[in-house]
């Protein structure tokens, strides 16, 4: 059928619907690797009561936004979603579903611009997570979009160059049969300037260690830059949980040090670190800029990215992370007056309650957001001003509209564009009351 492509929406697809009939609007359908105002011809794949998706057989009227894909794989790998739109246009997209989001569930109508801060399109990605398959025959890449099939990739355009050097090499010693069975995820890890790599592999429950730490220990002979390889397994489930993954080889390094304009970080395999190597300064900037006093709080900090740098303008910071392998860097990187607490926020803030008034708080939470439980204690803790950085539009939107409620203000909103071609949108938010 003729679909005409209303607008875009959160999770790449394209917005349509069906003709209207006896039962009133047509539904809702999802369409994706199409842009607003273009005029296709779709087939339906899925139907629903309330929505429909479909799949786009023929661009009938294009959009002056839309160019080449860059990469072969495009449309057929779950990766990326816009490399069809110019990549000023993907900007504006997720500027409008940004304040789309804030105008739905926040009923919040921004009254100044958005802050859009952009990245150099491609080789941006400083890690890089792909499949292992090594019988009946060697493959590496993605899943396949919309599956859990592999799709075999040789190089990835949105990953940087010495990234795409080490999956050249992983593809080498796969024709050679020399990747060892068991392996069924690789990781790799650039470090600022793109010299050095970090390879953390996953094998699965049951997977030997002796011919693991066997290759492990052969593997920087093939790509010079490798400084090391971890890799773990997979613990067996018991009463329906999975265990914590177990190191069982390492050859070499098992960090790197992540060199930004202003620190240098040590960042372990599994723990966590932006992924936008040429925007990690500049996010830093917009999260710790103008903002000084006697203490400031960082929540989910990771390895320490933004408390390391606020040390300078605090006298004291608290950063709470609860991951042990970020939290063992964080520990690392933090000055002498950054105090490292591993716990949750939520457990930190319960109990933590009344003794706390900093003059900062700092959250960048993960996909999940906030929550009313910690944003009620946030709000609790009294601070003038806040920041929250976030990579979901809907739970940012969803934890403002009480921080709102609360009293806070909104003073400035950056979008800053950690995952080009993709939609997947970083944005920060700066409060005050």
């Amino acid at each position: 059928m003729q679909l005409t492509i209303e607008k875009l929406v959160y999770g790449g697809d394209g917005l349509a619907r069906l003709p209207a009939d006896e039962h009133g609007p047509g539904k809702a359908v999802f369409v994706p690797f199409v842009l607003e105002g273009e005029r296709i011809e779709a087939l339906l794949v899925e139907q629903k009561r309330s929505f429909a998706r479909g799949r786009v057989e023929a661009i009938l009227e294009a959009s002056r936004r839309r160019v080449e894909p860059h990469c072969p794989y495009f449309r057929r790998c779950g990766g990326c979603h816009y490399q069809h739109a110019a990549y000023e246009h993907q900007l504006e997209i997720k500027a409008t579903i940004l304040k789309e989001n804030l105008r739905r569930i926040a009923k919040l109508e921004l009254e100044g611009e958005v802050t859009i801060h952009p990245s150099p399109p491609w080789n941006y990605r400083n890690r890089t997570r792909l499949k292992v398959r090594t019988a009946p025959e060697f493959a590496l890449g993605y899943y396949k979009f919309n599956s859990h099939e592999l799709l075999a990739v040789e190089d990835c355009p949105v990953s940087s160059p010495l990234i795409n050097r080490g999956i050249a090499a992983f593809w080498r010693m796969g024709r050679e049969r020399t990747v060892p069975e068991g392996i069924h995820e690789v990781e790799f890890f650039a470090n600022a300037d793109d010299t050095q790599l970090l390879i953390e592999t996953s094998c699965g429950p049951g997977t030997p260690s002796t011919p693991i730490r066997e290759w492990a220990e052969t593997v920087r002979s093939v790509l010079p830059e490798i400084a090391g390889v971890v890799a773990f397994r997979a613990q067996s489930a018991h009463g329906g949980n999975t265990a914590e993954p177990k190191q069982i080889a390492a050859a070499q390094a098992r960090a790197l040090v992540y060199k930004t304009s202003d620190v240098s970080y040590q960042v372990s395999t599994g723990a966590f670190f932006q992924v936008n190597r040429h925007l990690i300064n500049e996010l830093v900037e917009i999260v710790s800029d103008g903002y000084s006093g006697e203490s400031a709080l960082d929540f989910y900090a990771g390895v320490g990215l933004f408390s390391t740098v606020l040390a300078r303008s605090f006298a004291q910071v608290i950063a709470v992370e609860s991951s042990q392998t970020s939290h063992a860097d964080l520990l690392h990187n933090s000055p002498s007056n950054v105090k490292a607490v591993r716990a949750t926020t939520f457990d930190f803030l319960r109990s933590s309650s009344g003794k706390l008034r900093p003059d900062l708080v700092v959250v960048d939470p993960p996909r999940s957001g906030l929550g009313e439980n910690v944003v009620q204690s946030l709000v609790g803790l009294g601070a003038h001003q806040m920041t929250y950085i976030s990579c979901d539009p809907a739970t940012v939107s969803r934890d403002l509209a009480c921080l709102l409620s609360a009293g806070y203000r909104i003073e400035q909103v950056h979008l800053v564009d950690l995952f080009p071609q993709t939609y997947h949108l970083e944005s920060v938010f700066h409060l005050a009351r």
